[in-house]
């Protein structure tokens, strides 16, 4: 189960264009037993990620969770602290539920403050470790930096660039997979 925001839920584009389809491609191409659910919404903070994933738990009942969440907070200025103790708390959830978290790390643009911009970056990896849970370095690494393969609104990925997102979920999710019970 894929739990995230509009990152993830394919913001202006197909599903079928969007990286969390791409990855279940990848899946099934590696003949691999899992079937992908994608529970993202558009908008979401990790505040609203603690409120839904219970039910999200129950309802789907995964064996891997896929964590990307923390923009949304981060573009509104939320505390550090609140964002950390919210996804070390959907960690453990999911580990509650009998599944395997994987935690997709973020950037923001140093225009929120370098040292924000900077804290925001390392608490992925300052979670991952303390909670030795499988860690995507960061989501959209190889084309932040390209405005080209950004939307209008120079957030959302266009969809020629998910499957570059696709890979660098891939490349932390397969070994998990290949991996979980």
């Amino acid at each position: 189960m894929v739990f995230g925001d509009s990152l993830s839920a394919a913001y202006n584009l197909s599903a079928e264009q969007g990286w969390v389809h791409i990855v279940g491609d990848r899946i099934t191409q590696a003949k691999l037993p899992w079937v992908v659910v994608n529970a993202s919404v558009s908008g979401e903070t990790t505040a609203g990620g603690v409120r839904r994933l219970v039910e999200d738990l129950k309802r789907h009942k995964p064996a891997v969770v896929v964590i990307e969440l923390g923009a949304n907070d981060a573009l509104r200025g939320q505390p550090i602290a609140g964002m950390r103790s919210n996804l070390e708390e959907m960690i453990r959830l999911a580990r509650q539920a009998r599944a395997e978290p994987v935690l997709v790390g973020l950037m923001i643009p140093p225009n929120y403050g370098i040292d924000y911009s900077a804290q925001f970056h390392a608490m992925y990896a300052g979670i991952a470790a303390k909670l030795k849970t499988p860690l995507v370095p960061f989501l959209l690494d190889g084309i932040a930096d390209k405005p080209e393969l950004f939307q209008a609104d120079g957030l959302h990925p266009i969809a020629s660039a998910e499957p570059r997102v696709a890979d660098n979920v891939w490349a932390t999710l397969e070994p998990v997979l290949r991996s979980a019970r």
